[in-house]
């Protein structure tokens, strides 16, 4: 309803600024002030002229046609459409003919809200025919309708609000008798003051009652005009309640300036309030939903009305307080935080005029000032220049924009980073060699090829930044060394994995523009160790990804290569950094999958694995030692055998490094210490306690003294003590064994300080004293009540091979193993030759294969003629561990040796081993792997190893305890694999 009143009162400025000078005389009074005035002392004869120019239900015939009267002097004709707007001396269009002449009227629906006399509502009328035919009505000056709330349909709630455009609809598409079952009986008589377009403005006059309909369409009705019943208005009820009224909307009207505009709208067009009037207007002006509204319009009764009335604009005020309680709190709240804000700012100010403090951005500027100036002498000029440009930059952006803080990120960044800072390195090479040798046993190659870097280091005076990448199986201690050579040479260490990335931002970094941008990886390890030259461990190179952010291993070339590195870009800083000063160490298992021109750019040290020897000395001295350490377990409290350790490495722990002996014997320990808490041991340090102290343990007492603590402090307390309160015998002192000792009886001081207690703690003290834990012995016998059943077997299957079956030797990411190549015949017949392969084969190993078969009968055709078992015999070729992949250019003699001892119908020589590639004329060709190879045979005791003539060299490079107790050949062709398999030993070469 307020919306129709400010879009009528929009649609009338004209209407409503033309009034007599009488009534703007009036209009300047309190609107509640005149209301209070009317309903005491009668109508004002000022406003009583307006009054006739529109019908109230009370008026009378006279005052009808006294209003004619008085219109047909203001107006001539009727206006035409569209015309009456701009006539300000009236106020509303012509009255002739009387409005109670109109006993038929066209229905007007209205959607929303009832419509109350002297009120203005536009409606909108969607049905061009309805349309058409209120426009000839008003032409045929029968400006007069009929306005009637709608009905809500059944089964849907009043108190929810529908889509004004779904209830037009729904009303538009009525018509008749369907249309009139869903109108309201009783609604207001309304005066058309415009039509434009579409939209028809309505004034209210009186209450009509439809009694029957007489046009389907337009829907045109017989209406009866009703009048308010006959009321006293000198009832003391009706004044208090009309009072009531006037006082409850005066609230109201105080917190709403559109309200006030009803009144004086009302009072324009309508005249002086009366109780009728009065409750009309409260219900009319009132946020209630519409039912309640069109109880009142259907009110006939005035003190009825009034009560409705009141009821409406008492929660009409009770929500305008609620509303104003809102507005304050949240005034309240603003306009705290304002003054806040107005008040540190202004602290602020008189602050740094003051020069007591500065604000952000001047501290900030000063704070990266102070961290460059102590870089400035050894800060490239390109990154002082950029600096400087930054802060200029940053003073000039406000605090809160986005670039104020990129600036000052950006800034952080650089002024963080050690320009020219380097740490003083050692070079001293017998200082390194006792750490590698303290960290590390064996790995001399490794060690040698580190001292040598130191040496050159040393002559140079200045080391320049290498590549070194550190090759071998998991668990060798590839990452473990690299810390080692950061110790050695008094460089700070720092690693990250790069296994599985494939983001080049994490090498390069994010541009800057990004949201959450980052420099790369090098750039934090420098912001990290605080120097320019530390030791950068890449790990886990060789699992380097490739997804849709780029290609990493394409990144790293710029870091890892030594001619451009000294100008490393990363896309965050954007200005170049000096790399060449950093030993990059990278590790990994296998180099195969390292991208060649990475690979070109780094020095390959491979570490091959360990024997079984070298295990035994890092177990006994490394592994043992940290692990005891670790648990809290004294080396007088257990004891591990060798055997133990022994069977513990060839039983359970066969891989290339030591990761998994490491696992087991902390296994061991755990057990271990379990097994000495649950017997009472307990190896924490020892207490002190004088005869009048207590000591508790485990909820026991017991009188202890350490002997070897000799503090002449405790010695004057305990000589004092005894002064005080001496005992009658003296408290025997308790020696502390490597087990705690705890008594199984509480001894109080009270009890002490008796004879019967002195005697009782000495009994408890020898039986502590006799109470000795055994020391838990780990041997072969009981090792795997520690650690389980035996993982391995002995690799050796046969003490003496079986026709058709020969032990190569393999190499494999995980270290060398041995590998048995079995041969069988499947089918026999004249033709029938073939070869069938199994055993998760690759393409090589697959094609070695076929050429083996080749090979083999070539050879049997020159050694015995009249063999024709490869012509007329199926073979099927099988190695075993068929879960594992197997493929390499290494089984190739292998496979021959043992097709032809099953065609021969000879076992091959026991106790050897071979491993070479042979090519269709008998060639051998050189393998990899050689000191893997050697170490597998070893562990599986075999003394007699067949090698290409080619890898003599790399067998000559192994250390003395590998090569120790083997027997090994180096052949050039075939023949002489055959004779040494088949036929004799000939001289070791």
């Amino acid at each position: 309803m307020l919306r129709a009143a400010a879009a009528a009162a929009a649609a009338f400025p004209a209407r409503f600024a033309a009034a007599p000078a009488v009534a703007a005389a009036e209009e300047m009074r309190s609107p509640l002030l005149r209301v209070f005035g009317t309903l005491r002392s009668g109508r004002s004869s000022a406003l009583r002229t307006r009054a006739r120019f529109c019908s109230s239900s009370s008026g009378s015939d006279s005052e009808a046609a006294a209003a004619a009267a008085a219109e047909a002097k203001a107006e001539d004709a009727v206006p035409a459409e569209g015309e009456a707007e701009g006539k300000a001396s009236s106020a509303i269009v012509s009255t002739n003919p009387r409005p109670e002449d109109f006993l038929s009227v066209i229905a007007l629906p209205l959607p929303h809200r009832p419509l109350f006399p002297g009120f203005y509502m536009p409606i909108y009328v969607k049905d061009p025919k309805l349309l058409q035919a209120l426009i000839e009505n008003r032409k045929r000056s029968i400006p007069y309708a009929g306005a009637f709330l709608v009905k809500d349909e059944e089964g849907t709630d009043p108190s929810i609000v529908a889509s004004p455009d779904s209830d037009n609809k729904s009303i538009d598409n009525l018509k008749g008798k369907e249309l009139l079952k869903r109108l309201h009986e009783i609604g207001t008589l309304a005066q058309i003051t415009s039509i434009q377009g579409d939209q028809v403005v309505l004034l209210g006059h009186r209450r009509l009652r439809i009694t029957e309909m007489v046009e389907e369409d337009p829907l045109t009705v017989k209406v009866d005009h009703l009048k308010e019943n006959t009321y006293n208005k000198d009832d003391d009820v009706i004044k208090a309640t009309s009072f009531e009224v006037i006082s409850t909307l005066r609230e109201v009207l105080k917190t709403s300036s559109l309200w006030k505009d009803h009144v004086q709208t009302y009072i324009q067009h309508v005249g002086d309030f009366n109780y009728p009037r009065l409750a009309d207007f409260g219900a009319a002006i009132s946020g209630a939903n519409k039912l309640l509204c069109q109880e009142v319009l259907e009110e006939l009764d005035v003190d009825k009305r009034l009560k409705l009335t009141l009821e409406l604009v008492k929660k009409d005020m009770e929500i305008s307080k609620l509303q104003q309680a809102i507005a304050k709190a949240i005034e309240e709240k603003i306009s705290g935080d304002q003054r806040r804000y107005l008040l540190n700012e202004q602290l602020k100010a008189i602050k740094k005029e003051l020069g007591l403090e500065t604000d952000d951005k001047t501290a900030l500027s000063a704070k990266f000032r102070e961290r460059i100036e102590a870089k400035k002498d050894k800060c490239p000029p390109h990154v002082l220049q950029v600096i400087e440009e930054e802060l200029t930059k940053l003073q000039l952006l406000e605090a809160s924009s986005s670039e104020f803080n990129v600036t000052r990120n950006y800034l952080d960044w650089l002024t963080v980073l050690p320009w020219g800072n380097y740490s003083n390195e050692n070079f001293d090479v017998h200082h390194a060699q006792e750490i590698l040798d303290e960290d590390h046993y064996g790995l001399s190659d490794v060690k040698e090829r580190i001292l040598e870097f130191i040496a050159v280091g040393k002559l140079r005076g200045t080391s320049q930044g290498k590549i070194i990448c550190l090759s071998g199986p998991p668990g060798v201690g590839k990452t473990s060394i690299g810390r080692s050579i950061a110790r050695a040479l008094n460089r700070q260490f720092y690693r990250f994995s790069v296994g599985g990335l494939a983001d080049v931002a994490e090498i390069k970094g994010h541009r800057r523009t990004y949201v959450g941008a980052m420099p790369g990886k090098m750039v934090q390890c420098l912001k990290s160790v605080g120097t320019a030259n530390p030791l950068v461990l890449i790990d886990e190179i060789d699992k380097l990804g490739r997804g849709h952010s780029g290609d990493p291993a394409s990144a790293l070339l710029e870091l890892l290569d030594p001619e451009q590195n000294i100008n490393f870009l990363d896309h965050y800083l954007d200005v170049p950094i000096d790399l060449s000063k950093v030993l990059f160490v990278c590790t990994a298992n296998v180099i195969d999958t390292i991208p060649n021109p990475l690979l070109d750019r780094m020095e390959i040290i491979s570490i091959a694995g360990y024997i079984t020897d070298e295990k035994m000395h890092i177990a006994r001295d490394y592994l043992e030692k940290n692990t005891r350490e670790a648990c809290g377990i004294k080396p007088e409290q257990v004891e591990v055998t060798d055997a133990a350790l022994l069977a513990l490495i060839e039983n359970y722990c066969r891989e290339a490094g030591v990761r998994n002996l490491q696992k087991q014997i902390e296994k061991i320990y755990r057990k271990i210490a379990l097994q000495l808490v649950r017997q009472g041991v307990s190896n924490e340090p020892a207490l002190i306690a004088t005869a009048s102290d207590e000591l508790t343990v485990g909820g026991s007492e017991a009188m202890v003294k350490d002997e070897n603590l000799k503090d002449p402090a405790i010695e004057d307390a305990a000589l004092v003590n005894s002064i005080i309160d001496p005992a009658p015998e003296e408290v025997k002192e308790v020696p502390l064994t490597e087990e705690t000792l705890v008594t199984e009886q509480t001894l109080s001081v009270d009890k002490l300080n008796t004879s019967e207690g002195n005697k009782d703690a000495e009994e408890a003290q020898e039986e502590a004293a006799g109470k000795v834990v055994e020391k838990v012995l780990i041997d072969s016998s009981n090792l795997d009540d520690f650690v389980g059943k035996p993982v391995f077997q002995a690799e050796r299957i046969y003490e003496q091979t079986p026709v058709g079956v020969v032990m190569g030797l393999a190499w494999t990411s995980m270290g060398g193993s041995t590998l048995y190549i079995e041969t069988t015949k499947v089918e026999e017949g004249e033709g029938k030759g073939a070869l069938v392969m199994t055993g998760q084969l690759g393409d090589v190993m697959k094609e070695s294969a076929q050429i083996a078969h080749t090979v083999s009968r070539a050879i049997l055709r020159d050694r015995e003629a009249e063999n024709q078992f490869f012509a007329n015999s199926k073979l099927h070729l099988h190695v075993p561990a068929g879960a594992t992949p197997k493929d390499g250019p290494s089984a190739g003699c292998t496979m021959i040796t043992s097709m032809l001892s099953l065609a021969m119908g000879k076992p091959a020589r026991k106790d050897l081993a071979m491993t070479g590639e042979v090519t269709l004329t008998g060639r051998i060709l050189p393998i990899g792997g050689v000191k893997e190879k050697a170490i597998a045979a070893r562990r599986s005791s075999i003394k007699t190893i067949i090698f290409p003539s080619a890898n003599k060299r790399d067998f000559d490079e192994l250390a003395p305890n590998v090569k120790e107790g083997l027997e090994v050949h180096f052949v050039d062709t075939y023949s002489e694999i055959y004779e040494l398999a088949f036929k004799g030993e000939p001289e070791t070469s």
